[in-house]
């Protein structure tokens, strides 16, 4: 966690946000609505490193938003883009709330990154339908394709491009464990940014780690605290009395599925993430195996669910970093982000109910 939580921090602080959403845009900038599928890629692969959404809003907010206002782009569909993708890459490696909710659980953690693709890409594939639909009348390509463009923009983020190869690969290869792809992967950014790059100064290094280690110290404290109540939650079979009390309501996997989404979407409202897998999940995980829910589709099913919350009135964390970086009243980003929620809440309702695509990579 402390090695994923450094990479992420030294990446927002280096030019990598502009590198990579020239990538994409070379990419991917000649479609309809170009510049909007631009923003959903590079926030989700800047917040699988980062781990945090709010990073992403921050760290390319401040590109993506002014671009999307000058391509003609409506102020309301580009606020609830850019504040809604910044959570969107949290079921991808090496995102923390993964590390995080297999740790808790006591499952593999590689079983969680493989499961998080497919439900991953599908919540980008309904926003990106969602954003070319939107904007079918302005029809606005950000740039006609270019395979210079393209090599060009290769170049100059050769340095990023390894990277979830090397995570990724190194990890389902055999080559490494988790802890050492983490390593491999914290050495590389600090060689590539402050050695070979040198955008970021060796008298800036100590600032990050210390920031960086705000946000891993809150999460230690946290898990520290859920593995105590944990242990008193079993001591005195809050499980099992959790469980009786469901089964007098609940009678199949189903309605169990469909009386969780309720209870994790009430829950992402008023809770971050990080304290919802360490309070939550020792709960349902063995009221949610009694029902033959698979503990990788229901950690990928929770954490889901759980994104939605960044953006779900009262109190999603989005919602507020987002008034704040553009000065915006939170009432209006409730509205802008309204389409987005419902989009992404079909797709979690896809993902809840459809195991597969969750457990299909592992199978």
């Amino acid at each position: 966690i402390p090695l994923f939580t450094f990479a992420g921090y030294l990446l927002s602080e280096s030019g990598a946000p502009r590198r990579l959403v020239r990538l994409t845009s070379a990419l991917l900038g000649w479609m309809p609505a170009g510049l909007a599928l631009v923003s959903l890629a590079a926030c989700a692969f800047f917040t699988a490193f980062t781990g945090a959404s709010g990073v992403t809003i921050i760290a390319l907010g401040a590109l993506l938003f002014p671009a999307l206002q000058q391509a003609g782009y409506p102020e309301k569909f580009n606020l609830g883009l850019v504040t809604s993708a910044g959570s969107l890459g949290l079921l991808f490696a090496p995102s923390l709330p993964l590390i995080l909710y297999g740790i808790v659980a006591e499952i593999p953690v590689e079983d969680l990154f493989l499961a998080g693709i497919l439900p991953g890409f599908l919540m980008i594939l309904l926003l990106s339908g969602y954003s070319v639909w939107k904007n079918r009348a302005v029809r606005v390509p950000l740039s006609d394709f270019s395979w210079a463009e393209v090599r060009a923009a290769v170049r100059e983020a050769i340095w990023e491009i390894p990277l979830p190869i090397v995570v990724l690969g190194g990890i389902y290869s055999g080559y490494f464990a988790i802890s050492e792809a983490a390593a491999v992967t914290a050495l590389y950014v600090l060689v590539v940014d402050v050695l070979i790059l040198r955008e970021i100064p060796l008298k800036k290094l100590p600032a990050i780690m210390r920031e960086s280690m705000v946000l891993v110290g809150g999460i230690l404290v946290i898990l520290g605290m859920s593995l105590a109540s944990t242990n008193y939650m079993i001591d005195t079979g809050v499980p099992q009395k959790l469980l009786e009390y469901v089964s007098q309501m609940v009678t199949s996997e189903l309605s169990f599925l469909l009386l969780l989404l309720l209870f994790l979407l009430v829950l992402g409202a008023i809770l971050d993430i990080f304290s919802a897998i360490v309070l939550v999940v020792p709960l349902i995980l063995p009221v949610a195996m009694q029902f033959g829910v698979n503990p990788v589709h229901l950690g990928i099913v929770f954490l889901a669910t759980m994104q939605l919350g960044y953006i779900t009135p009262p109190v999603g964390l989005n919602l507020f970093i987002a008034s704040y970086r553009f000065d915006r009243p939170v009432v209006e980003l409730y509205l802008s982000t309204l389409p987005f929620f419902i989009f992404l809440l079909i797709s979690v309702t896809i993902i809840a109910f459809w195991p597969g695509l969750s457990l299909y990579l592992l199978d």
